[in-house]
């Protein structure tokens, strides 16, 4: 049963490696187990998209099944940043563990019909959003955990076992359908969901300390490093899920006789695997110089996809794509480890250094969390939306991918401006040399 914690202080170094470590250790595990179920839940219409040739749906039409799921999840974690704060992260955890059975059920029906209708399809993609906000929850919830010389690593943990849903996704679905057909793409993760939830219950437990109250978690929404964070996150984790979400799609449509499904799961893979490093170098060398030359390899990377998708050759077009998804893994391990030391040190240097002020600042930083992981979701919408209009007004992505690429240099203009000037030149400046 879920427990309640009512003694927790992770940034006493006595306290950490007396019991702290191994209590945050155990959580962090199940959180991962949890979040992971959601990602392949919130990711699944990728595959299933791709694989509805059965359907007399356009291009267009199954760009939009895609993208849903992701226009739904973004909003979802605004509201799901405050259930672990409300309810405890134990308690929220196995209610949005146990959601995720609603979408899969809902498809695994909705596919037995064969004369179901389109926008029922819509309505279910949609439903699979409830797993997009697990991500918001999970983040918020496992900062309390963690004292902040380790948050950069345990996220990027966290945030890395979440997005490697993605890539089962892809890689396990294209086998599960061709041995039993489209329904079991949704009732193959019932049993998976149900187990997760079970597992939170036993093993995960509620953190007294991260009770707060609506309106103390969303004044962060007044500082403008809530936004100026948010932005820089659609062309991190945007990128990653929308890229992710869109390549079965897209590289089937490109190149039609390619063996997409079976190399799918790479890109995912590699930009999951590759997140934590991200929080590592952040941790080491600071996150915003880390982000800054990050997206500076995107807007190349971008160029490379694009000329690889006019040559002909899926496999260059394959190898190019791995680009992006590196290098955005790189960056959310890095704007994500941003978050929580750009909220801390504002909290230090408004209220002391005191364990008021360190409580404090997790409070506004995994609030701030939930907004920012809400706007940069929206980046796997629009990154959807952009392909499926470019498909219908053009018959190629290349508008796309040359509104991708502006759209990174405006990204690093960003972060030069707000966090790599001279410290005076710039409101946060100071924040700069604090290791953000």
């Amino acid at each position: 049963m879920a427990r309640w914690i009512t003694d927790w202080h992770p940034d006493d170094q006595a306290f950490w490696e007396a019991s702290g470590k191994r209590v945050a250790r155990r959580n962090l595990v199940f959180s991962i187990l949890a979040e992971h179920l959601g990602f392949t839940v919130w990711t699944l219409w990728s595959i299933v998209a791709a694989k509805m040739g059965s359907y007399d749906f356009s291009t267009d039409q199954l760009f939009w099944l895609v993208a849903l799921p992701n226009l739904v999840g973004s909003v979802l974690r605004v509201p799901y940043t405050f259930g672990p704060a409300r309810f405890g992260g134990a308690t929220f955890t196995t209610v949005s563990a146990l959601l995720l059975i609603v979408p899969a059920v809902g498809l695994g029906v909705a596919v037995s019909d064969p004369g179901t209708p389109y926008w029922v399809f819509l309505v279910i993609a949609a439903l699979a959003g409830v797993g997009g906000g697990n991500f918001a929850s999970s983040m918020a919830n496992i900062t309390y955990f963690y004292p902040r010389s380790k948050q950069g690593v345990a996220l990027g943990l966290n945030a890395a076992g979440g997005n490697i849903g993605v890539s089962s996704v892809q890689l396990v679905m294209p086998l599960v359908i061709g041995g039993f057909g489209l329904a079991a793409a949704g009732w193959f993760w019932v049993p998976l969901a149900v187990v997760a939830a079970v597992c939170a219950w036993l093993f995960m437990d509620n953190l007294s300390s991260a009770k707060a109250g609506p309106r103390e978690q969303l004044a962060v929404a007044g500082r403008a490093q809530t936004w100026v964070m948010s932005f820089l996150y659609i062309g991190t984790f945007g990128s990653f899920i929308g890229y992710s979400t869109a390549f079965p799609l897209l590289a089937k449509s490109l190149f039609p006789s390619s063996p997409w499904a079976v190399v799918a799961f790479v890109g995912p893979l590699a930009g999951s695997l590759v997140r934590p490093i991200g929080g590592w170098l952040a941790d080491r060398k600071g996150g915003a110089p880390v982000t800054l030359w990050n997206f500076a390899a995107m807007g190349a990377g971008i160029v490379l996809v694009w000329a690889a998708s006019t040559s002909g050759s899926f496999w260059l077009f394959f190898l190019a794509f791995q680009t992006l998804f590196v290098t955005a893994g790189i960056g959310n391990g890095s704007t994500y480890r941003m978050i929580p030391a750009i909220f801390q040190a504002k909290a230090l240097a408004e209220r002391g250094t005191g364990e008021e002020a360190l409580l404090y600042g997790k409070r506004q930083a995994s609030a701030a969390i939930g907004i920012i992981s809400a706007v940069g979701a929206l980046g796997g919408f629009f990154i959807n939306r952009a392909f499926g209009m470019s498909f219908a007004q053009t018959g190629s992505p290349a508008t796309a991918f040359l509104s991708f690429g502006g759209f990174y240099v405006a990204c690093f203009a960003l972060t030069w401006w707000c966090y790599m000037r001279k410290v005076g030149v710039s409101v946060v400046g100071s924040l700069a040399h604090a290791r953000v």
